[in-house]
């Protein structure tokens, strides 16, 4: 239950003003609020947050302890830069109304972005797939949503997202540091 709650929140946190987040609200407002885009996207948004969730579960079998936190550690670094470092295109000039283009380009970027690094994270560190995907697939489509819905209205969130990203990294060399030894 701790995986679930935690992947929730984490999701919501770390996906405001997110890459996917960002698109499905410049097509929205340039095409319309299509149910269809919608659906596409939160589907694409839960199968990244169950095979990170997969692959955390995966790697966390075969550590154990100090390595298992390193590793924690790093996959909330590559959060954390993917916040600071990434950020949302411009709108498309030209969009596509193909659903299987767009459902391409929004799995790859939900699959790398930084709320898939920390339900990866998270299901690493509590052997909790389940609840975690879970999580994290709830999170996902709740901030899609909130793209598809108030599409043109967060135009401020850069700066939050950087903050959030340098806590991440500071979270991140804590966990390090700890699992190194050295605190």
């Amino acid at each position: 239950m701790t995986g679930l709650l935690f992947a929730l929140l984490a999701t919501l946190l770390v996906g405001v003003g997110a890459r996917d987040q960002v698109l499905v609200a410049q097509l929205a407002e340039r095409q319309g609020a299509r149910p269809s885009l919608l659906l596409v996207a939160i589907a694409s948004g839960m199968a990244a947050a169950g095979l990170a969730a997969w692959g955390g579960a995966q790697v966390a079998g075969l550590m154990a302890g100090n390595a298992r936190l390193f590793l924690v550690a790093l996959a909330l670094g590559l959060a954390g830069l993917e916040l600071i470092v990434l950020r949302p295109r411009a709108a498309p000039a030209e969009p596509t109304h193909s659903l299987g283009a767009f459902a391409i380009v929004i799995f790859a970027m939900q699959l790398t972005d930084a709320a898939r690094f920390v339900v990866f994270a998270l299901a690493a560190m509590t052997r909790a797939p389940l609840t975690t995907g879970l999580g994290g697939a709830v999170g996902a489509a709740l901030v899609v949503g909130a793209g598809w819905m108030l599409f043109g209205q967060a135009t401020w969130l850069g700066r939050l997202r950087r903050g959030l990203g340098l806590a991440l990294l500071v979270l991140a060399v804590g966990l390090g540091l700890r699992a190194m030894g050295a605190v």
